[in-house]
């Protein structure tokens, strides 16, 4: 059995083992939702947003989307589709996180203007 210390480091890594071992959730249930992987995932990450989920959240829902087939864009859209009914603060603080899952470094680009000579 983990100690105490352990499983909240292991739920604070969004670490599936654990959560569904110590939370009895399981995590892997597009079939019973009867929609198809790419779907289900994008819910899942639509849901998060809603919910101002935690960075390690954001990185494993859009990784599941990515392997389920999801394109940059539809990630892209997934967000927007959820604004108008989560909330826009809640879109734009998911935002870097979510850039960063799909490898694009927000912070980065935004220095990059900061120091482009033609501004």
């Amino acid at each position: 059995m983990a100690t105490h210390e352990e499983s909240l480091r292991r739920l604070a890594l969004h670490d599936e083992r654990c959560i569904e071992s110590v939370l009895a959730v399981r995590l892997e249930t597009d079939q019973a939702s009867g929609l198809d992987p790419k779907t289900h995932a994008l819910v899942r990450l639509g849901a998060l947003v809603a919910l101002g989920a935690g960075a390690v959240s954001y990185h494993w829902a859009v990784g599941a989307a990515l392997a389920a087939g999801a394109t940059n864009d539809d990630i892209v859209g997934t967000l927007v589709a959820v604004a108008p009914i989560s909330g826009l603060a809640r879109v734009v603080a998911a935002a870097p996180e979510v850039a960063l899952s799909i490898g694009y470094d927000i912070d980065a680009a935004f220095e990059a203007l900061d120091t482009d000579p033609r501004r």
